[in-house]
């Protein structure tokens, strides 16, 4: 039996990374695909076994490192030139369009879904919004373009025989694009990364990559208005230069943080601070790994990895991780740092700990190898 993994596109080691590196960790003979790859060597030692992807016509394009989110335009037809017609099996890893790929009847296409297409769906708005793209001559044809990658995306739902969601709101969202039922399996967590801490400093952390989505910004503003709490910030990206220029003296905005220095910041914080609306969201797993509780934006896949109840008056219940607040404002935010604060003798280390083993990478690799393997023995090749 041949196989196939293709994963959307390799540049960075983020959450759906982590994924690919557990295939590849349960079987070692797949042929990988990507648009396009330019993992870093030790990158691709973890997550491809040091193997070389192939990838599409958009690898040889015009400053393509940087500049392949700008040829989306493009995703649709290159996912289709690819050509598996060797293959009995074929495992995609899709937060982009490679769902979308072309497979025959007697293959079996597995669709791992990270997210359907988040800027041409659930971001479009905010992604015209930010980019100044509301109105004007130069929003038509970004308008176009994302209005022709829904289209392709909707007609693409039935190319997979079987979807897996990485989380319940991810399924909910299959279900409302697609009209497609999916099995839901929660991404990995190596939660072995992530000790216990046993100290308590007096600061609360966050930290993320610096893009508008996740939501810095407004964690920044709200610890502004606070100026007696003190708040971490680690991570770099685009709205880096923005949010130091918010952050106050209580705030200290540290840039890319080492993998040590993250661990150690992480284990004594107060509590870690979470305002995205994720799909599924490893950051605040790997804070519980810590032991420390997460104060989250109550809505996406953190209601599945967080046991806590609404800043109201509602008390803390025995077993509780986190904190969460209703509305993305700073106003919001702060309420929920208040009301954790009047309750935060009430959380305990282990218990939170013991939440985010559920979903350690031992748990995730145990329960995709054998749900697949289940797939592929009702097929005959």
């Amino acid at each position: 039996m041949k196989k196939a993994l293709i994963h959307d596109i390799l540049i960075q080691n983020g959450g759906a990374e982590k994924c690919l590196e557990s295939f590849t960790n349960i079987w070692e003979d797949f042929d990988i695909y990507s648009l396009v790859d330019y993992l870093s060597k030790e990158d691709r030692e973890r997550m491809l076994k040091g193997k070389q992807s192939k990838t599409s016509f958009l690898q040889n394009l015009p400053f393509s490192k940087k500049l392949f989110r700008h040829y989306f335009v493009f995703y649709p037809y290159a996912i289709e030139q690819f050509d598996f017609s060797e293959y009995d099996v074929i495992i995609s890893s899709s937060f982009s369009v490679c769902k979308g790929i072309l497979t025959r009847p007697d293959q079996i296409h597995i669709a791992y879904v990270h997210s359907p297409v988040r800027y041409a769906w659930d971001l479009y708005h905010q992604y015209l919004k930010e980019a100044n793209l509301q109105k004007g001559l130069k929003s038509i044809p970004i308008k176009w373009m994302l209005h022709y990658l829904r289209n392709w995306d909707a007609g693409t739902a039935n190319r997979p025989d079987y979807y897996i969601a990485n989380s319940k709101y991810v399924a909910k969202r299959i279900k409302k694009l697609y009209n497609k039922e999916s099995l839901v399996i929660y991404p990995p967590v190596n939660c072995s990364n992530f000790t216990l801490g046993h100290t308590t400093a007096d600061y609360y952390f966050t930290s993320s990559r610096m893009v508008s989505y996740k939501k810095i910004s407004l964690i920044v503003e709200a610890f502004s208005k606070m100026p007696e709490k003190k708040l971490i910030v680690g991570g770099n990206g685009p709205e880096f230069e923005k949010i130091k220029k918010m952050a106050t003296s209580n705030i200290e905005i540290l840039g890319f943080v080492e993998s040590n220095k993250l661990l150690s910041l992480m284990q004594s914080a107060k509590a870690f601070v979470f305002a995205a609306q994720e799909d599924f969201g490893i950051v605040p797993i790997e804070a519980q790994a810590c032991g420390v509780p997460v104060i989250a934006y109550g809505k996406g896949g953190v209601l599945e990895t967080i046991v806590g109840t609404f800043a109201t008056e509602q008390n803390i219940k025995e077993g509780d991780t986190g904190v969460f607040f209703e509305k993305q404002t700073a106003e919001s935010l702060i309420n929920a740092v208040l009301y954790f604060e009047k309750n935060i003798e009430k959380f305990n280390k282990e218990a939170i700990r013991n939440q985010a083993l559920k979903f350690d990478t031992k748990r995730f690799e145990a329960e995709i190898k054998e749900t697949i393997e289940n797939i592929i023995g009702k097929h005959e090749f």
